[in-house]
């Protein structure tokens, strides 16, 4: 269970050490933790379902990023091969659309829906969500090598992820500004810790037991092979 993985781990004091490395979850005596090990063992330190939700929307937006960088290129008629739009589209489908969407559908939005709360705001962002699933299936279709070539698929793709980038980020903003801290004064303690409880339980089904760790790398391996993993790149010189 989700509640079982998110004990944080806790190293005894040493004589004169700060009180803060008492609590550091990372101060394992006598071992090295490599960053995949410390990642494991701390992205679920804690988190409630709605926060779980927040942090998918981060690699929601790294997706968006990469999109962006595809249509640069082409609009500047730079050298791009048709994976860079099939791979992001590809785990759109599975962890956004197929994992991350359907919880808020069946978990999230019934809450809503019940109590009658933001109503309007629900119904879009289900309208949104079969929206982008029909621009997603354009791209993965002409993302492929024997249509990418064409010009009429380039301007799909083109039109495509400029419709779901528009659409996205809007839609994820409201979800994280309006709708999932409703989700607190919705529903009971109780019940936010059960949500977590059932996403995890989905999360293994469709993606395996790292599939929010997954799915980061691979988007990082994307960004790095568009030359756009370096955070340091956005940084503007003033």
């Amino acid at each position: 269970m989700r509640n079982d993985r998110r004990r944080f781990l806790f190293t005894g004091m040493s004589m004169g050490a700060a009180p803060w490395l008492a609590i550091t979850p990372f101060a394992i005596a006598g071992e090295e933790t490599s960053d995949k090990q410390r990642t494991n063992e701390s992205t679920d330190e804690g988190i409630s379902a709605p926060e779980d939700l927040m942090r998918e929307h981060g690699v929601l937006n790294r997706v968006l990023l990469i999109y962006e960088e595809g249509l640069r290129r082409l609009r500047a008629n730079e050298g791009v091969p048709p994976e860079v739009f099939h791979k992001p589209a590809t785990l759109i489908r599975k962890f956004v659309e197929d994992y991350h969407e359907r919880n808020e559908e069946n978990f999230i939005f019934p809450e809503f829906e019940k109590q009658k709360q933001h109503s309007e705001l629900v119904r879009t962002l289900r309208q949104q969500h079969e929206a982008g699933r029909k621009l997603t299936d354009v791209v993965l279709r002409d993302a492929t090598s024997d249509r990418f070539v064409k010009p009429d698929s380039r301007k799909e793709i083109i039109r495509s992820c400029d419709a779901f980038i528009r659409m996205y980020r809007p839609h994820e903003a409201r979800e994280d500004t309006i709708l999932f801290p409703a989700l607190y004064k919705l529903i009971s303690a109780k019940q936010i810790r059960d949500l977590g409880d059932q996403f995890e339980e989905k999360e293994h089904q469709l993606l395996g037991s790292e599939g929010f760790e997954k799915a980061v790398d691979e988007v990082a391996a994307i960004e790095k092979q568009l030359g756009i993993y370096d955070l340091s790149k956005f940084t503007p010189k003033l």
